[in-house]
């Protein structure tokens, strides 16, 4: 499997949720509880939106 890495830029919003974004990749986006949680679900998103680029 080809690996890549990515930037994760994380910020935590008024609600104390931590929000990521992936600036490489288009509208790439979104968040946790906690930081485990906020890179579990960057690593889900990324994948997807990789999916997305392949296909266009």
């Amino acid at each position: 499997m080809n690996q890549q890495e990515f930037f994760v830029i994380i910020e935590r919003d008024e609600d104390r949720l931590y929000i990521g974004e992936v600036p490489q990749l288009k509208a790439c986006y979104s968040q946790g509880r906690t930081i485990d949680e906020l890179m579990t679900n960057m690593r889900e998103v990324i994948e997807l939106c990789l999916e997305e680029e392949a296909e266009a």
